[in-house]
C-alpha cells in the first residue's frame, strides 16, 4: 500500500511536470513561436492555450503590436553643404513571423537593420535638398517623410525581412554646436538685409502715393478756380445783360437809379461835397429834377 501510494505521487509529479511543459499560453498581442532544434515548428497567433511537446520543443515570443525604433541623431550634409545632426524615429512591426525568423531572428537584429536603411536612406535624401527647405514645415518636410518611409519599406520588402515599415519621421534637425552661431548671425543679417528692402520699398511707394495725390490736388485746385472763373464770368455777363435790358425799357428810370446808387456810395457819415448849385447832380439831389 505505501509502495503503490508512493508510485500514485511520483505519476502524478511526472504527470504535471509533463504537462507545466506541455501547455503554454498565448497572450493578446504576441506571436508565440514553437520551435525544435531551433527551427520554427508553429506559429500561433491566436490567444489562447496550446500545446507542445516537452523537452524537444521550446517556445518564443514575439510582439505582433506596432513597435517604435529611435534613432540615434546622425551627422548628414545637406545639398547646401550644411552640417546637421539629424534625428528621427520609425514605426513597424512584425508582418511574416516566419518570414522574419528566418531574416532577422531577433527584434533587436530588425531594428539594427532597420537603423542602418534609414541612415542610408536619409542622408541620400538630405543631400539632395537645402538646409532652408528641410527646416520648413510647409514645403519640403512633409514631403521628404513620404519619400523616406517609402523607400525605406520597399527595401525591407525586397531583402523579405517579414516586417512592415509603417513610418519613417525626422524628428529634429540641429546644426552643430560649433555652426550654429555663424548660421544664427548669416541668419539675422538676411532678415535684416530683407527688412532694409521691404522698408525702401515701402518708401518708394510712399513717395509715388504722396506725389500723385498732390498732382490729383493741384489739378482739382486748378479745375476749381477755372470753374469759378468761368462761373464768375457767366455771372458778370449775365448782370450785364440784365442791365443792358433795364436800361433800355427805361432810360430815365435806369439813369436816376444809377444816381441814387451814386448818392449812396458818395454820401456816407458826415461826408462835405462841393456842388455848383445849378449842377444835375445837385439838382436831383435837391428834388428839382
Amino acid at each position: 500500500m505505501s509502495k503503490n501510494w508512493i508510485s500514485t505521487i511520483v505519476g502524478a509529479v511526472i504527470l504535471v511536470i509533463l504537462l507545466s511543459g506541455s501547455l503554454f499560453v498565448v497572450n493578446e498581442g504576441e506571436y508565440k513561436v514553437v520551435l525544435q532544434f531551433g527551427e520554427a515548428k508553429t506559429i500561433h497567433q491566436d490567444p489562447g492555450i496550446k500545446i507542445k511537446i516537452p523537452f524537444i520543443q521550446t517556445v518564443t515570443s514575439l510582439p505582433k503590436y506596432q513597435q517604435i525604433y529611435e534613432s540615434n541623431p546622425t551627422p548628414i550634409l545637406t545639398k547646401d553643404k550644411k552640417p546637421i545632426n539629424v534625428d528621427n524615429y520609425t514605426v513597424w512591426r512584425i508582418k511574416e513571423p516566419q518570414k522574419f525568423l528566418q531574416t532577422l531572428r531577433t527584434v533587436s537584429a530588425a531594428e539594427g537593420r532597420i537603423g542602418d536603411a534609414v541612415y542610408n536612406t536619409v542622408r541620400r535624401k538630405l543631400s539632395e535638398v537645402e538646409y532652408g527647405n528641410i527646416i520648413s514645415e510647409d514645403t519640403a518636410r512633409g514631403n521628404l517623410n513620404d519619400d523616406i518611409t517609402r523607400d525605406v519599406s520597399e527595401m525591407s520588402d525586397r531583402q523579405n525581412y517579414g516586417i512592415e515599415i509603417v513610418d519613417v519621421r525626422i524628428k529634429r534637425t540641429d546644426l552643430p554646436k560649433e555652426n550654429k552661431e555663424s548660421v544664427y548671425n548669416r541668419m539675422i543679417s538676411d532678415r535684416q538685409s530683407i527688412a532694409a528692402g521691404y522698408l525702401s520699398e515701402g518708401d518708394e511707394e510712399s513717395r509715388k502715393i504722396t506725389s500723385n495725390a498732390d498732382r490729383q490736388a493741384r489739378e482739382l485746385i486748378a479745375k476749381s478756380e477755372s470753374d469759378a472763373k468761368k462761373i464768375v464770368a457767366e455771372g458778370e455777363q449775365e448782370a450785364a445783360r440784365i442791365y443792358n435790358a433795364a436800361y433800355g425799357k427805361d432810360k430815365n428810370f435806369y439813369k436816376l437809379y444809377r444816381t441814387l446808387e451814386s448818392y449812396v456810395t458818395t454820401i456816407q457819415g458826415e461826408t462835405i461835397i462841393m456842388l455848383p448849385i445849378d449842377s444835375p447832380y445837385t439838382q436831383a439831389l435837391l428834388g428839382n429834377k
